[in-house]
């Protein structure tokens, strides 16, 4: 149960740092390719939406610093969140075998 605490105290820690640049990456992406594949507007006329979905308003090595921050915080969040999960669902095997028992 103890490190059940410890991967809520991680994804809490790190979830407001992450959650806006993982929205922001998935809204610009999904209405990228919205706009161009299916209105029909030209790169150009989106390249707007790719800049802030890769982070290139942020300069060279700020939009490779993003890049990264972004996948990594994406991939803490999966692995501590998958990590609460099977937690639970081996607590919640545990607490059923006790009350077939009973």
């Amino acid at each position: 149960m103890k490190s059940i605490i410890n991967f809520r105290q991680f994804h809490k820690m790190l979830a407001p740092w992450v959650f806006l640049p993982l929205i922001i990456s998935a809204f610009t992406g999904l209405f990228y390719r919205i706009a161009k594949d299916l209105l029909g507007l030209s790169r150009d006329d989106v390249h707007w939406l790719m800049s802030l979905h890769e982070g290139e308003w942020l300069g060279e090595n700020g939009e490779l610093v993003y890049v990264i921050l972004n996948s990594i915080g994406l991939i803490w969040m999966v692995l501590t969140g998958l990590g609460m999960l099977t937690k639970k669902i081996s607590f919640f095997k545990k607490v059923s075998k006790s009350d077939a028992k009973s």
